[in-house]
């Protein structure tokens, strides 16, 4: 690395674990805007001498805050998301944009698979079960749902979504999959072009499709309607894929069978009307939540940064 790296100034816009913070600080000048209580005038302060941001997936960069750094040259993202980055104020001035794919993937697919067969053998409430009595004094759990052979639809088949579809192989699954077009590296796999189509299809539907404009509540009430009272939706992609008002009605009312969710509008703050039901297993966006997961993550914000400076080439861009 240059003698001069450490001089270059990166406005960091939330809070790293201390292992992924002490290289960041021993390797640049890092300005915590997370810390400042007046913002504007944080920005005011630094935010000329500002070449880089070090942000996270859902707190991205929006366009006033890009707009405040006229030296900016790179965006590294900690997560795969990059929805929340404004990327036309980018494009339109020369900035990079990098994210942390691969490194993530299969602990995401982990995850997904696991709330599937948690909220489908109703394991949270067998556990309360056990530790409140019932069982000595009420007797046998009430039956539950089966996973294995049942049909999945994938919304998504990127990295994440091929992840998720080979573990559900395992369960020998009858395994679906909605994308943009067929995919040759899934021969073995019911390609079905319509959302619609492919929720009828699913007795679990899994949303592990990338976040944006077009996808938008891509899982709306047709959607849902289409996966029914006895179906599951799990969703381990972006909350702003499904229409949430209409999910929480669905459920409600009784014309979705239950969710599985790691992500919410406005998290961590979620609708009170999750809260109320019984037929949602509540996740805390925590699906790439494991610490060989989180410091993989924390090192390819930094390798981004580190080369971007250095004059090599990224090694994830986005654009």
């Amino acid at each position: 690395m240059p003698a001069s790296t450490p001089a270059v100034e990166i406005l960091q816009i939330g809070p790293y674990p201390e292992w992924d913070q002490q290289p960041l600080d021993a390797a640049f000048t890092m300005h915590r805007y997370f810390e400042a209580d007046d913002k504007k005038g944080f920005l005011a302060a630094v935010g000329s001498n500002v070449r880089g941001i070090a942000t996270r997936g859902e707190l991205g960069a929006d366009r006033a805050l890009i707009e405040a750094l006229p030296k900016l040259e790179v965006i590294s993202v900690y997560g795969v998301g990059y929805d929340a980055v404004d990327l036309a104020a980018c494009r339109e001035r020369g900035i990079r944009v990098t994210n942390t794919p691969d490194v993530l993937t299969k602990d995401v697919a982990d995850l997904g698979v696991a709330m599937m067969m948690v909220q489908s053998r109703g394991m949270i409430g067998a556990e309360k079960w056990v530790r409140d009595g019932s069982w000595a004094a009420r007797g046998l759990y009430p039956l539950q749902k089966r996973v294995f052979g049942k049909k999945a639809g994938v919304l998504g088949l990127g990295r994440i979504g091929f992840e998720v579809a080979k573990r559900l192989a395992g369960f020998d699954m009858d395994i679906a999959y909605s994308d943009v077009a067929a995919k040759d590296y899934a021969p073995d796999w019911t390609f079905i072009e319509s959302p619609v189509e492919l929720a009828r299809h699913a007795d679990f539907l899994f949303v592990t499709l990338a976040a944006s404009a077009q996808t938008r509540h891509i899982v709306g009430r047709e959607v849902i309607d289409a996966v029914g009272p006895e179906g599951m939706i799990i969703n381990i992609s972006r909350a702003a894929n499904i229409d949430e008002d209409a999910l929480l009605d669905a459920l409600e009312q009784g014309r979705l069978g239950s969710a599985a969710l790691d992500v919410f509008e406005g998290e961590p703050k979620l609708n009170p009307r999750f809260l109320a039901l019984d037929n949602v297993l509540l996740q805390p966006h925590h699906a790439s939540g494991t610490f060989e997961t989180r410091k993989a993550m924390g090192k390819l914000v930094r390798d981004n940064l580190i080369a971007h400076f250095s004059g090599a080439d990224l090694l994830t861009p986005v654009l």
